[in-house]
């Protein structure tokens, strides 16, 4: 019995100890140079989340995280480095309000006005021949968005393959704009597999509820671009593009001959082109 007790002493005096080592530790480090200038200076890197914004009950415009210095992590790291590094910060990342992913059930309308990026979407519809809208993206380096008819896909399947390995981003117009036909669904399922995404993309010019439901019970945002060109894309976006449009372009000549100049006008706005994942990222 005395043993036991013993062992019990014993076992209680080294959980004391340690508690006790590592509330030493804790107070010394709070009064580490280093610690003691990283919570000074941690306000300042401080950044307002900016929340998603919900516009007449079923528009939405994504917001952007904001983040704040993790103190314990960047003391850490520059522990680990042998003094106070600015560029060795940490952060926790605060999400804004009204998140993207729960609002699959509003039109996004455009990405957020801070990020100076837009996002082009092709319509890709049964008789488009996209081959030179291909080489002048490729050729300028620039990731954009095509969004196919089912049609069109029964014919285009390797291409659509090729595409996705681009990096560009591929969105589902069903067959004929109607999200109600069967084969919806079947295309929704090979869109996520070769894109290995989670969430998809459906298209609307116009409000269409029924629509608007089942793309968002099969885990699709709905877009409705901010500019929809019809003939002369340059002089179209020109008159409209701010940060965030969403700009859908049909395939044909006019398009086809404009494009590259399209490009160079917008990125000469200081405005990057991006997919739409990365438009409608909620980082900077």
């Amino acid at each position: 019995m005395r043993k036991f007790f013993s062992v019990i002493g014993i076992f209680t005096l080294a959980i004391v100890s340690f508690i006790y080592t590592n509330k030493t530790i804790e107070v010394a480090k709070q009064f580490d140079n280093v610690m003691t200038t990283i919570n000074e200076i941690s306000s300042d890197y401080y950044v307002d989340p900016i929340d998603g914004m919900i516009i007449d009950d079923v528009n939405f415009i994504p917001g952007i995280s904001g983040h704040e210095v993790n103190c314990d992590k960047s003391y850490k790291s520059m522990r680990k480095y042998g003094g106070f590094n600015r560029n060795l910060l940490e952060y926790n990342e605060i999400k804004p309000k009204n998140k993207l992913e729960d609002n699959l059930d509003k039109y996004i309308i455009s990405g957020n006005k801070n990020k100076s990026m837009v996002s082009l979407i092709f319509i890709v519809e049964d008789s488009n021949n996209i081959d030179k809208i291909l080489s002048i993206l490729e050729n300028k380096n620039i990731k954009a968005n095509f969004f196919i008819d089912g049609a069109w896909l029964e014919k285009n399947n390797e291409l659509l393959s090729g595409i996705v390995s681009k990096g560009h981003g591929i969105g589902n117009l069903s067959y004929n704009r109607n999200y109600q036909n069967s084969s919806f669904a079947w295309m929704d399922t090979i869109i996520k597999r070769l894109s290995h995404e989670k969430y998809g993309f459906c298209y609307s010019e116009e409000d269409n509820s029924d629509n608007l439901k089942l793309c968002a019970m099969n885990n699709n945002f709905t877009i409705k671009p901010s500019i929809i060109v019809k003939n002369y894309p340059l002089k179209e976006i020109k008159k409209s593009i701010t940060n965030g449009s969403i700009i859908s372009i049909p395939i044909n000549k006019n398009v086809e001959q404009e494009l590259s100049a399209v490009i160079s006008y917008i990125n000469s706005r200081g405005l990057e082109i991006v997919t739409l994942k990365e438009l409608l990222k909620e980082t900077i």
